[in-house]
């Protein structure tokens, strides 16, 4: 799991003042700390409908769907496309940063719960192309029924 520090110091006038590690250079607000919280409690992935629903907040629409790019754009999350042609969240391994995800391992789905996890230990095989085509991501998805619901 990925742990982001938050760095809280005070002003001369005894403010808090707020921010991510250096390199992310992420300004941390009320509503991205309330979502990267929740990506921290979540074992597995998000959507934004997830995000919207447990943020407990009346964040909109648009302040969810900013914040979940900058959080991709800083390689604080990965995005992960479903069967269903929907996209959830979660967040990255150390390795990511900016603009630079690292994204080799096999996404889970489950059919029975509907939970998406990542399954970090499971990497995506090597794919051989033929002559001439050039991979620029790969993605793989498995879906079946994940260890709890399997009990």
């Amino acid at each position: 799991m990925r742990i982001l520090c938050l760095t809280i110091t005070q002003d001369d006038d005894g403010k808090e003042n707020r921010r991510a590690p250096q390199k992310n250079h992420l300004s941390i607000t009320g509503g991205r700390r309330r979502i990267l919280e929740l990506f921290l409690q979540q074992e597995g992935a998000l959507s934004h409908s997830d995000i919207e629903k447990r943020a407990g907040e009346k964040f909109d629409r648009v302040t969810v769907y900013r914040t979940l790019q900058v959080f991709l754009e800083k390689g604080l999350i990965h995005s992960i496309p479903t069967a269903d042609n929907s996209i959830r969240y979660a967040l990255c391994k150390d390795d990511c940063s900016g603009g630079q995800h690292r994204d080799d391992h096999v996404h889970f789905i489950c059919n029975t719960c509907g939970n998406t996890t990542c399954l970090e230990h499971v990497t995506v095989p090597e794919i051989m192309l033929p002559r001439g085509y050039v991979a620029e991501q790969v993605e793989m998805l498995v879906s079946g029924v994940c260890k709890n619901c399997n009990q």
